[in-house]
């Protein structure tokens, strides 16, 4: 009896031996202890280089946007804003406009005292977003240290985009956006807009 018992004592004892000599499945272990880390660095950095792009997005289509409208010969028509609509959308695609994005289009005209706002289109898309730098016939609220003189008209292209990121959108929430351009016109005034036929998609413009 006493054999027997110093026999199943000692294949226990061997068989622990065994066990944590034994290293099969401990790749499994590591890969479990891993994958989560390696995935959120993974998404981590395809969230990263989204928000990335959409900045140089929103910058790119403001700065097009702002230049197009002060290159503009003589005048500018409602015809011809809706086209340079149509544009930025292009420009801002892969990102769509249309519901999560707005472009505001602002010309700044200053007078004897104050810069005021000539006229105002919004279009590209119906994010409800309002312009930093007025509405149409107020004083318009400029950059600190652009200067004008009387007469001068500046084009102010604005870009507001509602940033949803794909990576625990619902912890994080939504972010607008916001990136802007400001030319003053080569040759023209600009000061008003002319009448014109305009698309379906025609932006709204004031007054």
């Amino acid at each position: 009896m006493l054999s027997r018992i110093r026999k199943s004592a000692g294949r226990i004892v061997g068989g622990g031996r065994r066990f944590l000599k034994d290293r099969r499945g401990s790749i499994f272990v590591e890969t479990a202890i891993l994958m989560p880390v390696m995935l959120t660095i993974l998404l981590s950095g395809l969230e990263i280089g989204r928000f990335a792009l959409l900045q140089q997005k929103l910058s790119r289509t403001a700065t097009s946007m702002s230049d197009m409208v002060a290159v503009t010969k003589t005048t500018l028509s409602l015809t011809q804003i809706d086209n340079l609509y149509d544009a930025a959308s292009y420009v801002m695609s892969p990102f769509d406009m249309s519901t999560e994005g707005v472009l505001i289009v602002t010309a700044v005209t200053r007078n004897a005292t104050t810069p005021i706002v000539s006229w105002q289109c919004s279009g590209a898309g119906s994010l409800a977003e309002i312009s930093a730098i007025g509405t149409a016939g107020g004083t318009a609220t400029m950059p600190t240290g652009f200067t004008m003189v009387e007469g001068e008209v500046a084009i102010i292209a604005e870009v507001m985009y509602q940033y949803q990121p794909f990576v625990a959108p619902n912890l994080f929430g939504t972010t607008i956006l916001r990136q802007s351009a400001m030319f003053k016109p080569r040759t023209g005034s600009l000061g008003a807009l002319v009448p014109g036929a305009v698309q379906g998609s025609a932006p709204t413009c004031l007054p």
